[in-house]
């Protein structure tokens, strides 16, 4: 494994915890949140020289997932100043990591997006309902679009995360989908698993 792939898995063990969990009305920050501070002080091992895929032309710019009712716009998610991956400040948009590949390239691109904000469903609040063989469509900004099919969705206890199933290298063009799972814990400002929903390009569009 490349020195840059190991430091990309390091930030995504740590964003995937938290990754689509919040409620609260602010976005997550450093300053704001609990369950960020937490993420701080994991993370300070993590060095951040890793490779920005939201530098090149190529990006992804709305994603479709008709099963679950999903249209949405995506954002760039990059590297917060201390290393640790940036959420989206809403439950709306999805956002994609830039760490990642850009969807429909070798690889597999992360999208990830909240389960719920301030009371109100997010943009992936029915992720854990997608089954095999629904369809995600991603559109690209040449006006290109890539339609991957789901091979598996899964619900993870966030300390038993498969870090390496989700960002490790893969031999074909993949997407993952990631939100928060399972029981809300309050003290905490968090909830308990991730759901990762799986799927593999089977084609794209210009």
């Amino acid at each position: 494994m490349s020195r840059a792939r190991s430091t990309v898995l390091a930030v995504a063990l740590v964003a995937a915890s938290v990754v689509g969990c919040s409620t609260a009305e602010e976005p997550v920050s450093a300053d704001t949140s609990s369950v960020a501070a937490q993420q701080n002080a994991e993370a300070t091992s993590v060095d951040t020289g890793v490779s920005d895929s939201s530098s090149t032309a190529l990006v992804p710019t709305r994603i479709d997932v008709p099963a679950i009712d999903v249209s949405s716009d995506l954002m760039g998610l990059g590297l917060q100043a201390d290393g640790t991956m940036q959420v989206p400040p809403g439950g709306f948009p999805a956002g994609w990591f830039t760490g990642s590949p850009v969807p429909g390239e070798l690889g597999p691109a992360v999208v990830a997006g909240h389960v719920d904000w301030d009371g109100a469903p997010g943009v992936f609040s029915r992720l854990g309902d997608l089954e095999d063989d629904d369809v995600v469509t991603v559109t690209r900004s040449d006006g290109s679009a890539s339609t991957f099919r789901v091979t598996d969705v899964e619900q993870y206890p966030k300390s038993e995360f498969p870090t390496e199933a989700v960002y490790g290298d893969i031999d074909r063009p993949g997407i993952r989908l990631i939100t928060c799972g399972g029981e809300f814990d309050s003290a905490a400002s968090s909830y308990d698993d991730n759901v990762v929903v799986y799927a593999d390009l089977v084609s794209t569009t210009s």
